[in-house]
């Protein structure tokens, strides 16, 4: 009974040690959910806008605490492969639009589209003015295999009749291609590159080198949706050499931002944050704001993109760094409903503590009832014996049942209304031996 007693009297140390529990499994919990701290990105070759952005991004995230990895690619098709392989460790890409294919990547998400990549066609100046049709028998850069640019240069070539027999395709990284076009190694170069590379604006600058544009814009514009057309305006390039000397149309996708679909959702909504302040600026084909954009191209957009586009960033990431704001945000998520169970539980363990030593008492007192109920109609076969055994049963379990003491006063009673019992099987007794007694006296007197 002092052990039961001692046992009730530890409820709050019991309590204490079940939250503590509690807390030490969501501490687990939320440890073991917290984002990365490196990310590996998958990018494109030295010197193209996908690397070159990539960088962008890495001094970003590195603020935040979070380590980028930037892996050089040929471009975005092999972006998708790494993506699409969990094996490579890559989380996120540039994607060019158009390059995922017909499979579904039910492995990828998109956060939007982040800027236009145009399909420039640069050659040596002597060819001024021939357009595609003066490449034939020339030696003709069009990206490395794996890159976004083969892709759609083969293709573009495809569609306009070209024959790949009549020149040299050279699979060439957009810096290769264009220090041998400036030697004159070769004699054009098609890349598939944002107007913000150095690359670019170094070709539109230098004599040496004309920007054509592409033939029927709109045509391939209405066949391939993926495609938009965009206008290089006159003297953008050098306004005092008024290059390139008039405007330039090319055809241009847009490049996605692309993670796994296992990316955790707060390094999403930091790549997110990043890519505002990259691409949100203005550009001579997109106007400010336009960057990044809620648009899915080849793979769905992101839940967590819609949410950001929609609200922006989570609430705790605009007071709180972003450790700080994961941590916190995921102690809310896991400790809520671990309090939401363990506050009842601990409520509730009382009243189950006290409803098991009541119902010990009470089985009893049905035993006993029941007894009593057999003495009052005087059942027919139970020997006063067999009742008197019961009792002392019911006696000898009730002495050795051991109860907290806020319960021993149920226990007192019991003991006495066994008593009670006991004092009327003998009362019934003592009265059935009075009335045989009577009726033999009787019996002699007459």
């Amino acid at each position: 009974m002092a052990t039961e007693g001692r046992t009730r009297a530890r409820w709050p140390l019991i309590a204490i040690a079940v939250t503590a529990l509690a807390i030490a499994l969501a501490v687990f919990i939320v440890v073991n959910t917290m984002p990365p701290r490196v990310v590996v990105m998958a990018t494109g070759g030295e010197g193209g806008a996908y690397h070159e952005f990539g960088k962008r991004y890495r001094e970003i995230l590195g603020r935040a605490g979070v380590e980028l990895r930037l892996q050089q690619t040929s471009g975005a098709v092999q972006n998708v492969a790494l993506l699409r392989d969990p094996s490579s460790g890559v989380s996120v890409g540039l994607v060019q639009g158009g390059s995922v294919g017909d499979g579904v990547a039910a492995e990828l998400e998109s956060l939007g589209t982040v800027f236009y990549e145009p399909l420039w066609l640069f050659s040596r100046s002597e060819l001024r003015g021939t357009g595609l049709d003066g490449l034939r028998g020339r030696k003709v850069s069009i990206g490395p295999e794996g890159s976004g640019t083969r892709s759609l240069a083969l293709e573009l070539l495809r569609r306009y009749g070209f024959d790949r027999q009549a020149g040299e395709l050279l699979g060439l990284s957009t810096q290769a291609a264009a220090e041998k076009l400036l030697a004159g190694e070769i004699d054009a170069a098609i890349m598939l590159v944002s107007w913000d590379s150095p690359v670019v604006r170094q070709l539109l600058a230098d004599e040496r080198v004309e920007v054509a544009s592409f033939p029927h814009t709109d045509a391939y514009v209405a066949l391939y949706p993926y495609l938009n057309k965009v206008v290089v305006p006159a003297g953008v390039g050098d306004l005092a050499k008024n290059r390139p000397a008039s405007d330039v149309t090319l055809f241009a996708p847009k490049a996605s931002l692309i993670v796994r679909s296992d990316l955790h959702s707060a390094i999403r909504y930091l790549l997110l944050t990043a890519a505002v302040e990259v691409h949100s600026g203005p550009g001579i084909f997109q106007r400010a704001g336009q960057f990044p954009a809620a648009e899915s191209i080849d793979i769905p957009l992101s839940g967590d993109a819609l949410q950001f586009y929609k609200s922006g960033r989570p609430f705790l990431q605009n007071y709180l760094p972003f450790w700080m704001a994961s941590l916190v945000g995921r102690l809310i998520i896991v400790v809520i409903p671990i309090i939401g169970v363990l506050y009842p539980l601990l409520r509730a363990l009382p009243a189950a503590y006290g409803w098991l030593m009541r119902s010990k008492i009470t089985r009893l007192y049905g035993e006993l009832r029941f007894l009593e109920d057999q003495i009052g109609a005087g059942a027919a076969g139970v020997h006063d014996g067999e009742i008197v055994a019961e009792l002392d049963r019911l006696e000898q379990q009730a002495n050795h049942l051991h109860v907290p003491a806020g319960y021993a006063s149920m226990l007192y009673m019991l003991r006495n209304h066994i008593d009670l019992v006991r004092a009327r099987l003998g009362a019934r007794n003592l009265g059935a031996r009075s009335q045989s007694a009577g009726a033999a006296y009787e019996a002699r007197s007459t």
